[in-house]
């Protein structure tokens, strides 16, 4: 095997684990959302929501994604924002 293949395969093993810790984090991350959501009441976290999925939609409008991708991330935020109205609605 030639250096530079070493070196690929290297790189690429490196950009694996990266990834794979990348996961793990995201995955961490959804874990204490789910905590956090679960001990507070919606009033709470529901605000906090709403925000991250608006800058969300934000973002992906200020990058001019096409018009099926912008969709569905409306689709998507609708559906956590009904989610969220339905957790609301059964706590009173």
């Amino acid at each position: 095997m030639s250096k530079t293949n070493m070196s690929d395969s290297n790189a690429r093993k490196h950009l694996d684990a990266k990834h794979e810790r990348n996961r793990e984090q995201r995955i961490e991350g959804i874990k204490r959302w789910v905590e956090y959501i679960e001990s507070e009441p919606p009033e709470t976290w529901g605000p906090q929501q709403n925000a991250v999925v608006n800058v969300q939609l934000g973002a992906a409008q200020s990058v001019q994604t096409s018009a099926d991708h912008q969709q569905h991330v409306e689709d998507v935020a609708a559906e956590i924002l009904e989610v969220s109205d339905e957790s609301t609605a059964d706590s009173k």
